[in-house]
């Protein structure tokens, strides 16, 4: 991790300094998924799952909030890896210029809470597919 992502009084990582890194690092014309346990934060926000380059060619996501330990809840690999993989396929799709849709059960929906991340499916709605194969 970038020293220079960190936030002491916040106590989480900047995830556009920790996207910028990794751009730095990549070579070929591959799209580059970052996965980390720590907390992240963009400056307008308490808190994000993950973020990424909109179109472009890297993505990052969280595993620190997708966690059921996180909220107080016992620990659940099943429930960790579909939230994770719900976040990894809609930071893949902003990579490929997809934005957020106003379908709450499309992967490409907002997820605010972890509510809306359980809620939404981990594929996209027929118009965001559609876009997507364009």
């Amino acid at each position: 991790m970038p020293p220079a992502a960190y936030d002491s009084n916040r106590k989480q990582y900047r995830s556009d300094t920790i996207l910028e890194r990794v751009q730095h690092r990549i070579t070929g014309e591959n799209k580059v998924l970052a996965i980390t346990d720590a907390d992240l934060y963009v400056p307008t926000l308490n808190f994000i799952f993950g973020q990424a380059q909109y179109p472009g060619r890297v993505a990052l996501i969280s595993l620190c909030r997708l966690d059921p330990a996180f909220y107080g809840k016992p620990s659940s690999y099943e429930v960790l890896l579909e939230r994770a993989t719900k976040e990894a396929i809609h930071e893949l799709g902003h990579t490929f210029g997809l934005a957020h849709c106003s379908k709450p059960s499309c992967v490409m929906s907002f997820s605010n809470n972890i509510l809306e991340v359980d809620r939404k499916s981990s594929i996209f709605c027929d118009v965001c597919r559609r876009k997507l194969r364009r």
